[in-house]
């Protein structure tokens, strides 16, 4: 147990912060619900965790380097579990969103330290073994969350998805306390603050901006400030990154366009796989008339099928160049969202498990290899730098897919509805609207709404796809340049 001790301890931190991606998604009906939550509420239940993540994953992992990563991890752990009670307790949607963003928080301290404990603890093949049960459990997570929201949304109601994280935190606790030793990292590390600050802010800025346009429109005040001061605070962040010493995102990375690709594909890779996905619950639930279980198990075609093509290409497709492996994903993915659009009037869930199957194999061949493809083009000492920007990317695109493809199914809903009975249906309010408009014009407006959503999703991929294929051409580590120090590892998966 003394040298499994530290693997458990950290999968089980990553297990938690990974499930909280995607277990919320089937609750979303029943917290709207219960906390008269309006579609921009639940759209801000998924960003708010998804972009504290993105924006100080990062930055935590700098100050873990300096502070101990032990120590990070756990105080990471216990931000989260507070976090949890407090989404559980929630009262009203304002609460239950700053919650998510605590909750980010703590799962940022996990997420950026996992790694990096493995890499201090093991070496040669206990290494491979523990990083292969690492990217299992990551996997698991991801495929179990549905499912598991859908049993506890079920049974004892949708603030045991957050509740349940309490056991799991302590024994992950004591377990870290027990059983990993303190590490640190180069002695000369300093953390970019000011470069955390303004991306957190551009991240934020930009993806409030877009929920503000889907509510009030594109020419409201309010949207139009947003996307200036996130536009001012992208200018800044690249103005604090040129002159930083040590910078968060050496930005003469973007100079590679193997880099450039990688990136913007782990971008589109979480929006277009997985932004959607809250609209097709909603829809499930609100419209068809699904149980929170059987909502969850309709996505489990989509996280299956991704395990088990995981799993087998790891073997059958070793030496199969990343660039194939990422490109050919995201294009599938791309083909799977097309095939999901088209719903209509009269379509039941099985209309999208054709399109859900397609996408999980593309993310199947997606997650394990992009990975790989992301430290390819950088040298061994920024592999950490490299990590950390992958998935500060793919929590990005996450949260900014969200945002964006919820815009789109509320703008194609009004082309059928009034206004408040778009954002009402969009919402998971289809209840109240009942009697009012008649059944067959909501089923097809929100039929409408997600087909166009999944199309934009199908060509996001798809352009991805192409870009990785144009782009990401050798495997091999560019020549070396002036670097700075290297940043510490930070977990690569969803």
């Amino acid at each position: 147990m003394r040298t499994w001790g530290t693997l458990t301890a950290v999968c089980l931190g990553t297990f938690m912060l990974l499930l909280d991606v995607s277990i919320a998604v089937v609750a979303l009906p029943d917290m709207a619900g219960a906390l008269h939550a309006s579609l921009s509420d639940l759209q801000w239940v998924m960003d708010g965790y998804a972009l504290a993540l993105a924006g100080l994953l990062l930055g935590v992992g700098a100050a873990a380097d300096i502070l101990g990563r032990r120590r990070v991890h756990v105080v990471g752990v216990v931000l989260f579990a507070a976090a949890s009670l407090a989404c559980g307790l929630a009262s009203g949607p304002q609460l239950l969103v700053a919650s998510r963003v605590v909750q980010g928080l703590g799962a940022a301290a996990m997420f950026a330290t996992t790694l990096p404990i493995i890499g201090a603890v093991y070496q040669g093949r206990q290494r491979s073994t523990a990083l292969g049960v690492f990217g299992a459990v990551s996997g698991g997570a991801a495929a179990i969350g549905p499912v598991l929201g859908g049993l506890l949304t079920e049974g004892p109601g949708w603030r045991w998805i957050f509740w349940v994280n309490l056991p799991v935190s302590v024994a992950a606790v004591w377990l870290t306390l027990r059983y990993v030793p303190e590490s640190r990292g180069p002695r000369s590390r300093r953390v970019d603050w000011a470069g955390t600050a303004t991306f957190a802010v551009f991240a934020g800025s930009a993806t409030y901006g877009v929920i503000r346009a889907g509510e009030q429109g594109w020419g409201e005040r309010g949207a139009l400030v947003s996307f200036l001061v996130a536009a001012v605070a992208l200018l800044a962040f690249v103005g604090v990154e040129r002159r930083s010493a040590h910078p968060m995102l050496d930005l003469r990375l973007l100079r590679r366009p193997a880099f450039v690709g990688v990136m913007a594909g782990a971008f589109a890779f979480n929006a277009a796989a997985f932004g959607v996905l809250p609209y097709l619950s909603l829809w499930l639930q609100t419209l068809l008339g699904m149980s929170p279980v059987r909502g969850g198990l309709v996505f489990l075609s989509l996280s299956g099928a991704s395990m088990v093509v995981a799993i087998l290409g790891g073997k059958l497709l070793h030496g199969v160049p990343a660039r194939i492996t990422v490109g050919g994903g995201l294009v599938l993915i791309g083909v799977g969202a097309y095939c999901q659009a088209v719903l209509d009037a009269g379509s039941t869930w099985s209309a999208l498990v054709p399109g859900l199957l397609l996408a999980g194999v593309g993310v199947g061949l997606v997650s394990p290899g992009i990975a790989g493809a992301a430290l390819a083009t950088v040298e061994p000492e920024r592999a950490g730098m490299a990590g950390g920007a992958l998935n500060t990317f793919r929590q990005l695109g996450y949260a900014l897919g969200i945002a964006v493809f919820g815009t789109v199914v509320i703008s194609r809903m009004q082309d059928t509805l009034p206004s408040g009975a778009a954002h009402a249906l969009a919402g998971g309010g289809a209840d109240a609207l009942r009697g009012r408009i008649p059944e067959r014009a909501l089923h097809t407006a929100f039929a409408q709404g997600l087909n166009s959503a999944s199309v934009l999703a199908g060509c996001v991929a798809i352009g991805s796809g192409l870009l990785v294929l144009l782009l990401v051409r050798s495997p091999k580590a560019p020549v070396a340049e002036p670097t700075t120090p290297p940043k510490s590892p930070a977990a690569v998966s969803r």
